[in-house]
């Protein structure tokens, strides 16, 4: 927290290429902070760091508003069409730790709703963000389901799609509690629906009870 009448939360986007982990941030932010377009090879090679204005009418605490005010942190995906492995970790590791040197709120796991999730590609996300974040992972990570207007299209209720989802998708969600978020990336997002996920955002990090996770970079 920034001030007594203001709260500062910081989130981490992680997915692979082309899930529209970036365009997700600028969603959040309500901005176009970060590069965002259709490309054969994967578009961010750097860790990005996007900050919002303040946001009123969000968040009560203690009986009185507070502004709120968003920081997310963009990065490289992974798998990554020209970076390793270990230098996507190295990369974001650093970003973490110089800007978010206060801890970090929420890791947000940026998947495709209109891709079904395979198990290789869920091993490899898991041990990703077990190695980044530690032992604790699961309870500073959420499932950011992009495209939801492609499952829409489909047919698919939230309700439905999840009925439908793969063993694979729902044990996911069983690991990190069931903090998941199902976002468009066609249409303009309103004021009202980045007010609803924002409100959701913040219930996941007040039923961690605020908890920040800290993290210390390890030179290479």
């Amino acid at each position: 927290m920034a001030e007594s009448n203001e709260m500062t939360i910081n989130l981490l986007m992680l997915g692979r290429t082309q899930t529209g982990k970036s365009a997700a941030g600028n969603r959040l932010l309500g901005s176009y902070d970060f590069e965002s377009h259709l490309s054969p090879s994967s578009v961010t090679t750097c860790c990005s760091l996007g900050c919002s204005s303040r946001i009123s009418g969000i968040i009560r605490r203690n009986g009185c508003e507070l502004a709120l005010r968003i920081r997310v942190l963009d990065t490289p995906s992974y798998p990554h069409s020209s970076l390793s492995k270990e230098q996507v970790q190295y990369k974001v590791r650093t970003a973490l730790t110089q800007h978010f040197r206060e801890g970090l709120h929420l890791a947000l796991l940026v998947l495709r709703a209109d891709l079904p999730l395979c198990p290789d590609e869920n091993d490899h996300a898991i041990q990703f963000i077990q190695e980044l974040l530690g032992p604790t992972w699961k309870d500073f990570t959420a499932i950011l389901l992009t495209h939801a207007d492609k499952a829409e299209e489909a047919g698919f209720s939230e309700d439905s799609y999840l009925h439908s989802a793969s063993s694979t998708l729902l044990s996911l969600l069983s690991s990190v509690q069931h903090k998941y978020i199902f976002l468009d990336n066609q249409k303009n997002i309103t004021r009202e629906e980045r007010t609803t996920i924002l409100r959701k955002l913040l219930n996941f990090i007040r039923k961690n009870n605020y908890q920040l996770l800290l993290l210390k970079h390890t030179k290479e």
